[in-house]
């Protein structure tokens, strides 16, 4: 294991161990990209993100100005993580937290502020900024009526971007050994890329900051319009980055470009980054290195360094990025293919998996066989080879018109066999299979035929899922 010079002494509290989180190379998600990709681990931090970088600057701002006193209130708007960051300096220092929030974030952020003893108020996410029930107007509100209480603002206090400035930015520049040439980043509140993307840019000019955005945020568009359009914002899943407005935290003239990111591939990425790097973080995450894996890939430069921000950890999503039904529901999850073996393994019934008759039986004895086991077709087996299909309509019909066909054999009557496909078969496929001439499959593993499924059977299974 390589030595690491942190941690080799003790700190005098939790509010050491922040920032200076790790840098790692992402190798398998960038697989086929010449550019080296590296993330920003502030998962590292004590509270699991970025956002542990400003509550305690933002606190002894307040401190210094003499806003915030002995057995204040700390109040803010957040949608988990800046809550998180305060909230744990606030533990140390005394001081006790409200918090608001919209009700799209997941509930293990709730209840993470309510474990540091914050008091949380839920908002609606469907209002707009400057409606009084969004969650920085009652923040707003909330710290007006409370004593000795200040609004941390993050959206608005310039402490946020220095933070950045003083932090994030040097510890690139000396992990990289200057050899950064484009840094990705997210903006919710804008400190992140504004405040490290100054740093980088004094120490060279020609390092490309990129925003990264997602599907139905403003902040892209503002930006590529310079800010002569105005859109209207749209409901997006991905917590904590873009808005609909623009922060006044945020720099966009640092900005060179600007990239937009679909929650689809978002938290695709977040669950790649888990699942082929090892590294359990958040659908934001999943979208700024969505971003810059795109950003990699039109470069195409060896020499060139791409540093994304992973913002934080994945366990404040296990109910929703993580969730496969949460995801499905959402439609941001293909659904799990069903193949016809499980699907024979999900039928009821008291009949046998398969029953059939063979050519040398009698019409008769096969409608009885139809008959006792509440089934309408048969397959004609002679070994284990299908030679043929009989249906109880047709043979219903036949023996009705005259009575000498029940005893025929069934081999006289019977008409072309059922399709053997593989238990492995995708279930949707094999409705194309099943049509008005052909109302069932049998199913082979390994050689054997195992079982049938009707029209029926695959309406019923697709239904049920």
């Amino acid at each position: 294991m390589p030595e690491h010079p942190r941690h080799r002494r003790p700190y005098a509290n939790v509010l050491e161990t922040i920032a200076w989180t790790p840098l790692i190379r992402l190798t398998r998600v960038a697989q086929g990209i010449r550019t080296p990709v590296y993330g920003k681990a502030e998962f590292f931090n004590p509270g699991g993100s970025v956002k542990d970088r400003i509550g305690l600057p933002m606190i002894e701002a307040f401190e210094r100005s003499g806003e915030l006193k002995p057995g204040g209130t700390i109040v803010e708007g957040t949608s988990g993580n800046t809550g998180v960051g305060l909230a744990i300096a606030a533990a140390l220092k005394g001081y006790k937290c409200i918090f608001t929030m919209p009700d799209k974030m997941s509930q293990e952020k709730v209840r993470l502020l309510k474990a540091f003893g914050a008091e949380v108020i839920i908002t609606p996410t469907a209002v707009p900024p400057e409606h009084p029930d969004s969650y920085t107007s009652m923040a707003k509100r909330i710290a007006t009526e409370t004593p000795n209480a200040v609004l941390a603002n993050q959206f608005y206090n310039l402490t946020n971007p220095a933070a950045h400035y003083a932090s994030t930015g040097p510890e690139l520049w000396e992990q990289t050994e200057g050899r950064i040439t484009h840094f990705v980043a997210g903006a919710g509140t804008g400190g992140t890329i504004s405040g490290t993307g100054k740093y980088l840019k004094e120490q060279n000019p020609n390092i490309q900051i990129v925003g990264a955005d997602p599907v139905g945020s403003i902040l892209a568009e503002v930006w590529r319009s310079n800010g002569a359009n105005k859109p209207q914002g749209a409901p997006y899943k991905v917590e904590g980055i873009g808005q609909d407005k623009v922060p006044g935290a945020l720099d966009l003239s640092v900005i060179d470009d600007y990239i937009t990111v679909s929650d689809r591939d978002a938290f695709t990425m977040a669950r790649r980054l888990t699942r082929e790097e090892g590294i359990f973080v958040g659908g934001s995450a999943g979208l700024i290195a969505h971003a810059a894996l795109s950003v990699a890939r039109r470069i195409n430069d060896p020499d060139a360094c791409v540093v994304t921000v992973l913002c934080d950890t994945g366990e404040r999503y296990l109910s929703k990025v993580f969730n496969d039904e949460w995801m499905r529901e959402n439609q941001l999850l293909e659904p799990e293919k069903a193949t016809l073996g499980q699907l024979l393994g999900a039928k009821t019934g008291a009949a046998p998996a398969i029953v059939s008759t063979a050519p040398g039986a009698s019409v008769r004895q096969a409608l009885g066989l139809m008959s006792l086991h509440d089934i309408s077709q048969l397959p004609v087996m002679d070994g284990t080879n299908c030679v043929g299909s009989v249906s109880e309509h047709i043979l219903s019909v036949r023996g009705l018109e005259d009575s000498k066909v029940l005893e025929r054999t069934v081999s006289d009557v019977m008409d072309a066999p059922f399709p053997v496909v593989d238990a492995g078969m995708p279930a949707d496929a094999a409705v194309k299979l099943l049509g008005r001439n052909n109302p069932a499959l049998l199913v082979r593993d390994h050689g054997t035929v195992q079982g049938i499924i009707t029209r029926s059977d695959l309406l019923q299974f697709l239904m049920a899922r």
